[in-house]
């Protein structure tokens, strides 16, 4: 019976103590909480890199592709915009080794850096890429190529359900110094430097051109794209036989009268 009391005795003492060891365990985890505020406070906050920023901006800017198939959906005003202004876009065309003779390197670079600035300004125009590589038809039809921006004001339509011109502008950029804050400058929202470039309104308008409006402009960029898949020797052989088929044409009907003529010249010797 002693043996049972000591027992519980034990059992009831380990229990006491085991309650008053909670709020010293509670005062370790404080003290420890304490010591890593500490820590965290004497470490000096880490400074952003403004290029992983820049990254990070330029991954949430919206550059739509354009190619062949898409480009008179993607290239049209909005129907959700409030505004009646015109809705501006910058179209930046590149290409690869057979477009751009591996040499927009550095316009590339320019274009990504460029893409954050421009959509961190008020009224930031859309933004289009156009790569002559993968759609040469398109960039032939347009008689562009890499690298430029192509800006254009793509007017909303009237009451009356008219469409008024279309105006675009093609502006060259320099393959070897062209940084971003040039492409940023073209913008309406940046200097506006397009305004240095005059208006095209030629026979290649994208829009409002009459090979534009009757589709043949797409007609000749599948024919200039067909054209230059032939190889030169193709053209030299084909010149080589037009020319000869043109000129024995043309000294063919003298062979018989110049025939009769040494025949008459060499009668009266025979006399």
């Amino acid at each position: 019976m002693l043996a049972v009391q000591s027992i519980v005795l034990l059992i009831l003492s380990a229990l006491a103590a085991a309650q008053d060891q909670v709020p010293l365990l509670d005062q370790v985890r404080g003290w420890f909480g304490r010591a890593q505020s500490y820590v965290q406070s004497a470490v000096p906050p880490v400074v952003t890199n403004p290029i992983d920023v820049g990254a990070s901006k330029v991954a949430e800017v919206s550059v739509v592709p354009i190619a062949l198939d898409n480009w008179k959906d993607v290239l049209k005003p909005s129907i959700s915009a409030k505004s009646n202004e015109p809705e501006e876009w910058m179209i930046y065309v590149t290409g690869a080794n057979k477009t751009c003779y591996g040499l927009c390197a550095q316009a590339d670079k320019a274009w990504n850096e460029s893409t954050a600035l421009l959509s961190s300004t008020p009224k930031a125009p859309h933004l289009g890429a156009l790569n002559c590589e993968t759609s040469p038809v398109l960039c032939n039809a347009w008689a562009i190529g890499p690298p430029m921006v192509v800006h254009a004001f793509l007017p909303r339509p009237l009451p009356d359900q008219s469409t008024p011109s279309t105006t675009v502008r093609f502006i060259g950029l320099n393959r070897t110094s062209v940084v971003a804050s040039d492409i940023w400058e073209i913008a309406a929202s940046g200097k506006g430097t397009y305004k240095d470039t005059e208006p095209y309104e030629g026979y290649f308008h994208p829009f409002d051109s009459f090979l534009a409006q009757q589709g043949l402009n797409i007609y000749l960029g599948w024919l200039i794209f067909y054209v230059a898949m032939v190889p030169s020797w193709a053209f030299m052989i084909a010149i080589s036989f037009f020319s000869r088929s043109f000129m024995s044409r043309r000294m063919g009907p003298d062979r018989p009268l110049r025939q009769g003529q040494q025949s008459g010249q060499a009668a009266p010797a025979a006399q």
